[in-house]
């Protein structure tokens, strides 16, 4: 191997190693500010599970009352 070729060898295996580096601090990098990703994303989860939790029992009461005042107009019509 000539000096010429051992010489482009070290700088393609130097920058081979600035490169990894950098890859590596990038990940890092990007892995913390990524932290709190997934708590903010189950937060609003919750929050939208518990919504539409409301809505059903909203839902589901009105229902129940309509239903109960039908029952009761039809008994008190019937002579209960």
């Amino acid at each position: 191997m000539t000096a010429i070729q051992t010489r482009t060898l070290q700088q393609r295996a130097l920058r081979l190693c600035v490169a990894a580096l950098h890859t590596r601090d990038d990940l890092i990098e990007r892995s913390a500010d990524d932290r709190g990703e997934g708590v903010i994303s189950m937060a609003l989860a919750i929050l939208i599970v518990a919504f539409l939790g409301v809505a059903a029992w909203l839902a589901f009461k009105g229902i129940l009352d309509d239903s109960a005042n039908d029952v009761k107009t039809q008994v008190d019509q019937i002579g209960g």
